[in-house]
């Protein structure tokens, strides 16, 4: 009986950074087309762009760093098994390759019964047939690769290893520069975080206006007013800036809060489909924050009916 190659330390180890890193990225490669698609072609049923954004970020980290460690570490263990050909039919490789061509062919069968299942909810739309495509080629290729690596003969020279490293690196690239493009470099996006702070805090600086009007039937005449050392709460100052915000008693019942933005937010609320510039935070009520660059100022006005005179027990 001819010797069954032995598998030490290394290429287990070796093997399964190579599978773990490939699922990683191929996973999050998909994640990223799927929001694209999302973004680009919004279902008004079902979209949240904030929550499209965050998916883009963490897809983007994992592919930044999972698919270059996974076109290394199979270069070196490619470069191994044309040293040592034997090594081509390691336990370890072929339980996962076929474990491979296995996830492959059922991802392939359970996302076809999701997409068949939208198509029978009602969504027949261009992100239905993108979205097919997307899971259509990806599975198609990895399943054919492998296919091929199991079958090919490591002492026989060829380039097609080589081409799909390189063709996967240009695609896996462009992936990435798509995702910057939806979510903003990381200089870009510090200046939002900036500014949903700014956001944060005013919000805050409104809600103690409130509770202050609410109970001394009357508005603060300054910031200052709002600070109590019993509750805790202490008037924010602009977090990029260290200054204090603005806030204006414009009347008796209206109050005005003013700070400057870096980044622009029209439209934040979870409702908007269409979008004409990058939107990075909001709610239901978030249009009450929409904002442009610049210095803004946000009015408010309190209907007394709607914050009473707390009842006093005696």
């Amino acid at each position: 009986m001819p010797t069954l190659p032995h598998s030490t330390a290394k290429d287990v180890f070796s093997h399964l950074l190579a599978i773990v890193t490939l699922y990683m990225g191929v996973i999050s490669f998909i994640a990223l087309y799927f929001q694209y698609i999302n973004v680009k072609f919004p279902d008004a049923l079902e979209f949240y762009y904030t929550g499209a954004l965050d998916i883009i970020r963490q897809s983007m980290s994992v592919l930044i760093i999972a698919w270059p460690v996974f076109i290394l570490i199979s270069w070196m263990i490619y470069k191994d098994m044309k040293s040592e050909p034997a090594k081509n039919g390691i336990a370890i490789r072929k339980w996962l390759l076929y474990l491979t061509l296995f996830i492959t062919s059922i991802t392939i069968i359970v996302d076809l019964i999701t997409l068949v299942n939208y198509f029978l909810n009602g969504e027949i739309t261009t992100r239905f047939i993108l979205k097919v495509l997307v899971i259509l080629i990806v599975a198609a290729a990895v399943f054919t690769y492998y296919l091929w690596d199991l079958r090919r003969d490591v002492t026989t020279k060829t380039l097609i290893a080589r081409n799909t490293a390189i063709i996967t690196a240009v695609v896996a690239l462009v992936t990435i520069i798509l995702g910057f493009v939806f979510v903003g470099t990381p200089a870009e996006q510090r200046l939002v975080r900036l500014d949903e702070q700014r956001v944060n805090d005013l919000s805050m600086i409104q809600m103690e206006a409130i509770n202050y009007f609410s109970l001394k039937r009357i508005l603060p005449t300054k910031l200052e007013d709002l600070n109590n050392s019993i509750s805790g709460f202490y008037i924010p100052i602009d977090p990029e800036t260290k200054t204090a915000y603005e806030f204006n008693r414009k009347s008796d019942l209206e109050f005005e809060l003013c700070t400057v933005f870096n980044t622009e937010n029209i439209g934040s609320h979870s409702t908007a489909v269409t979008y004409t510039s990058p939107i990075y935070y909001g709610n239901q009520y978030g249009q009450n924050w929409d904002h442009g660059t610049g210095r803004v100022c946000f009015t408010r006005t309190i209907d007394p009916a709607l914050y009473p005179t707390p009842t006093v027990i005696k």
